[in-house]
């Protein structure tokens, strides 16, 4: 499933380039995310929950390794948006009532793929309104010193319908500021996944982009088994090419 989402994400931005002159405003970005991880996994039904509480000076501490892209396209009033992210993140923390020192590292990647409609263009800003589904890939596991080769995991794959709101609004003729939010889960994967990003852009030429922001990305999943809710925050720094 994730593969076929991967190659779903490639073709939607390569396809597209060659009307990119006609009827397309194509962008493609690959962006820096600080990311650490807090909340909490629990990886067997019943069992001990492994807890993570990271702040923004604890980001790129807990940060391992870290693969982010994002396109967003335009023809008309219609909008399509795909976003894929990949980090690896451990943290050293304790088990809850029982006390034991523990170390835990939480994989995820999410893709993002969405579509909709652009609900109101003015000089003061736009609004898109989308629809869509984010694919989760999350594997956790937790160890701890104290018991040599003891160790739970959890590796749970699901997806997500989600809704979102994305807004540029004009700060100067260089300058712009971009807010992008979604929700979804509603039971159907997660209970709950949501983000938000928010960046300040500073417009090089016509083609290049470079963003600064912050971008807070959570999911909340419990089918029974091993149960997961985590958010993923921290600052991010992007360079986009527009066509």
């Amino acid at each position: 499933m994730l593969g076929r989402v991967k190659a779903a994400l490639a073709l939607l931005a390569i396809g597209a380039a060659p009307a990119a002159a006609q009827d397309w405003n194509v962008q493609i970005t690959p962006y820096a995310w600080g990311t650490g991880v807090g909340g909490d996994v629990r990886p067997v039904p019943g069992g001990p929950t492994l807890s993570f509480d990271q702040g923004l000076s604890e980001v790129l501490e807990d940060l391992d390794a870290a693969f982010f892209l994002t396109g967003y396209m335009r023809s008309g009033r219609f909008v399509f948006l795909g976003d894929y992210s990949r980090s690896v993140s451990s943290r050293s923390g304790r088990v809850p009532v029982l006390g034991l020192p523990a170390r835990g590292e939480v994989e995820q990647s999410s893709i993002t793929l969405a579509a909709g409609y652009r609900a109101y263009s003015g000089p003061e800003l736009t609004l898109d309104v989308l629809a869509g589904i984010r694919h989760w890939s999350i594997e956790a596991e937790a160890t701890t010193p104290v018991v040599p080769g003891l160790s739970a995991g959890v590796d749970i794959d699901f997806t997500d319908p989600i809704l979102a709101l994305r807004t540029n609004i004009p700060l100067s003729e260089r300058w712009s500021l971009i807010a992008y939010g979604d929700l979804g889960g509603f039971g159907a994967g997660s209970e709950w996944t949501g983000q938000v990003v928010a960046t300040v852009n500073w417009k090089a030429n016509d083609s290049l982009y470079l963003s600064a922001g912050y971008r807070h990305l959570f999911v909340d999943y419990d089918d029974g088994g091993p149960a997961v809710d985590v958010s993923f925050s921290g600052p991010l720094l992007g360079l986009t090419y527009r066509f």
